[in-house]
């Protein structure tokens, strides 16, 4: 018998204890694993390996599907998070800030940059606002491509960037690792600055064109690499690609930086679309 293959990981206990559970109940050998404060499931026969990706990618697509409790029921387990991921607790607020560096990192800066601002300490954005093309050929400071990611101009503004950035760069760092979101943090931003700045000049900021390259590539490859275990809710897709066609009719009360989310959204799925086509058949492939 093969050494146990690692399929896939969740964020909670309960999804891999109830697909542990189904792929059981479908003869195929499988075990929940705890790996790096992920919930994993893991395959006891590689040769099962094609079957149960298939299985699991139906599972992400639709985990609510009776079939899959029922299938606990048959086996007569109860399947339940623990008290332990119940509450707040800050031992897994740590747990979870460590497990996930690059969007750590990314949302204390965005934060510390905004507050600073707030009791009148500016410097921050003048050395990350973009300047044109023709100073940058000039100075030298190449930085400010990616520095308007970083800098925020209200609070609904950052709360609403931050929130996405935490749920999907969170999701996607836990999955695919954090040079995986390094590369599409720097790909998206550089992309989404440059497009922005050509159309509509220099006065912009935001993570958002990095946001909507993550509601992209976690869209694409929760269709084209299920068993990744990478998914977004078809409704928040649906609001998102709603509220960019809004941005480009100018009807709301905040100015909108619409080639910057178009841009990231494009560049996002295409990345998934080349990381999907190059990468190995399971996250687990992808190192960090």
């Amino acid at each position: 018998m093969s050494l146990p293959f690692l399929l896939v990981t969740f964020s909670q206990e309960r999804a891999a204890r109830l697909l542990v559970n189904y792929l059981n109940s479908q003869g195929i050998g499988a075990q929940y694993c705890l790996q790096s404060g992920e919930h994993g499931v893991q395959l006891l026969n590689e040769s099962d390996r094609e079957q149960a990706s298939s299985i699991a990618g139906e599972f992400v697509q639709s985990p609510q599907d009776a079939k899959y409790q029922q299938a606990a029921w048959d086996n007569g387990q109860t399947v339940r998070l623990s008290r332990g991921q119940s509450g707040i607790s800050f031992t897994g607020i740590w747990q979870q800030l460590h497990g996930i560096p690059v969007t750590t990192s990314v949302l204390v800066t965005c934060l510390v940059i905004y507050l600073l601002a707030m009791v009148g300490v500016f410097w921050p954005y003048k050395i990350l606002v973009i300047e044109p093309i023709a100073e940058l050929m000039q100075n030298h400071q190449w930085w400010r491509l990616i520095g308007p990611a970083l800098i925020h101009f209200s609070a609904l503004h950052i709360v609403f960037n931050l929130l996405w950035w935490w749920t999907l760069g969170g999701q996607l760092e836990r999955r695919l690792g954090k040079m995986t979101l390094i590369t599409l943090f720097l790909l998206s931003a550089l992309l989404s600055n440059v497009g922005q700045l050509m159309v509509s000049g220099e006065h912009f900021g935001g993570l958002s064109g990095v946001v909507y390259a993550l509601v992209g590539c976690v869209w694409w490859l929760g269709w084209l690499r299920p068993a990744w275990g990478l998914m977004i809710p078809k409704p928040m897709v649906g609001f998102l690609l709603v509220w960019l066609v809004v941005g480009y009719a100018d009807i709301l009360w905040v100015s909108m930086a619409n080639t910057a989310h178009t841009v990231g959204l494009v560049s996002g799925c295409a990345f998934a679309f080349v990381l999907s086509r190059f990468a190995g058949k399971t996250a687990s492939s992808l190192d960090n």
